[in-house]
């Protein structure tokens, strides 16, 4: 038995290893297209139709997931989270007043008036005076999301 299970063994980790090398080529470094008002937000469901509130997140298999508020990707992968389940290895967030895409790692939040799904929250960068942290902007937009 023992010499089925140490070549068993040694191939499932090196065919773990080729996926993973594989998986990983497939993933974007930079966001992709979004077909305006034709996709659905991946947690709320209604059309991504507002560049300036758009958000999205890759995960490791190379799934791109799009959303039309920051509210939507922060409860969702919050959502995930509470699940075991897997980060996006990817997440970028439009930037409210620009036409420009930041990585999760360099965003903050400031709060506004109104977005499509009622987070208020806008993407700015992380820093700029008044922006919430990404804790801090997970948190609102958990409270303005309807119970699961």
């Amino acid at each position: 038995m023992r010499k089925v299970l140490v070549p068993l063994s040694i191939f499932l980790a090196a065919a773990a290893a080729v996926y993973g090398v594989w998986a990983s080529e497939r993933i974007p470094d930079a966001p992709q297209p979004i077909a305006w008002d034709r996709e659905a937000c991946a947690h709320c469901h209604m059309h991504v139709g507002d560049p300036a509130f758009a958000a999205q997140a890759i995960a490791a298999d190379g799934r791109v997931y799009d959303f039309d508020d920051p509210g939507c990707l922060l409860a969702w992968r919050a959502r995930r989270a509470a699940r075991g389940e897997s980060a996006p290895v990817r997440v970028w967030f439009h930037k409210l007043d620009e036409d420009r895409w930041l990585p999760i790692d360099a965003v903050g939040f400031l709060p506004v008036p109104q977005s499509p799904m009622g987070s208020g929250l806008g993407a700015v960068e992380r820093g700029r005076p008044g922006a919430l942290g990404l804790d801090e902007a997970t948190r609102r937009a958990l409270a303005v999301e309807p119970s699961p």
